[in-house]
C-alpha cells in the first residue's frame, strides 16, 4: 500500500473511531445497554488499526488490543471476567511501561519542542494519589478484590508516571487512565457515584488511549526514521 493511501486509511479509522466513541456515550447516557455492548467492543480495534497504518510501534498496538480485550471482559458482571479484565488490562499497561522505558529519550512536548516533563513532582504526586486512593478504598473493596486491586492501581500508576517521560500529551493520556479506572474502583467498592458512571468512565478511557497513542506516534514522527516506529 502506498504512503497515501496508508495515511488516508489510517485518518477513516480516526473519524471511524470519533463516531463509534459518539455512538457508545449517547448510548451509555440513554441506558441502551446493547449498543453499548455492540459500540464498545469496536474501539480500540480502530484505534489499533490506525496506529498500525501510521507506522506505529507494535507494542502500542499491543497495548491497545489488551485494552480491548479488558473492555470485553468488563461487560461481563462477573468477579471472574472482572479480575481477567483487569489482567488484560495491567498486560496492556506492561507493554506501555517497556514502551516508554525504551523511548522516552526521545520524548518531548509534541507542540511547542518543550523538554519532556522531568520534574519531581509528577513522581511525588502519583505516589500520594496511589497510597491515598488504595488506603481509602481497601476497606470498602469485596476482600478478594483488595489485592489484586491494590497490584494493579501500582502497575497503573507506574505507566502514568512513566508516560510524563514522553510529553504532556502522553502524560495527560496516563492521568486520564488513572481517573478513568479510579472510577471503576469507586463503583466496585460502592462509593456514591456520578450520574451514568459508565458514560464518564469510557469517555476517560477512551480519551486516554488516544492520548497515550497521539503521544507516542508524535514521538515516532518527530524522530523517523529511528528505531522507535519498527520496534
Amino acid at each position: 500500500m502506498s504512503p497515501g493511501r496508508r495515511e488516508r486509511h489510517a485518518r477513516v479509522a480516526l473519524v471511524a473511531l470519533g463516531l463509534v466513541t459518539v455512538v457508545d456515550l449517547v448510548c451509555l447516557v440513554f441506558g441502551t445497554g446493547l449498543g453499548h455492548a455492540l459500540a464498545k467492543p469496536l474501539l480500540m480495534p480502530l484505534l489499533a488499526a490506525h496506529v498500525g497504518l501510521r507506522g506505529g510501534p507494535r507494542l502500542l498496538a499491543a497495548a491497545l488490543l489488551f485494552g480491548w480485550g479488558g473492555d470485553v471482559l468488563l461487560l461481563f458482571d462477573v468477579d471472574a471476567a472482572f479480575l481477567a479484565g483487569m489482567s488484560s488490562f495491567a498486560a496492556g499497561h506492561v507493554c506501555y511501561l517497556v514502551l516508554f522505558k525504551r523511548h522516552a529519550f526521545l520524548g518531548h512536548d509534541a507542540e511547542n519542542g518543550a523538554p519532556r516533563v522531568r520534574a519531581a513532582w509528577p513522581a511525588a504526586g502519583y505516589g500520594v494519589a496511589l497510597v491515598t486512593t488504595v488506603a481509602l478504598l481497601w476497606p470498602d473493596l469485596p476482600p478478594e478484590l483488595r489485592v489484586p486491586v491494590a497490584g494493579y492501581s501500582v502497575l497503573l500508576t507506574a505507566m502514568a508516571y512513566r508516560a510524563t517521560r514522553l510529553g504532556l500529551t502522553a502524560a495527560l493520556g496516563g492521568a486520564l487512565f488513572m481517573l478513568s479506572d479510579t472510577l471503576i474502583a469507586t463503583g466496585v467498592a460502592e462509593w456514591p457515584q456520578l450520574p451514568r458512571p459508565e458514560f464518564w468512565i469510557m469517555a476517560t478511557y477512551v480519551a486516554a488511549q488516544l492520548l497515550l497513542a497521539r503521544g507516542v506516534l508524535d514521538v515516532a514522527g518527530r524522530n523517523a526514521p529511528k528505531a522507535l516506529v519498527t520496534n
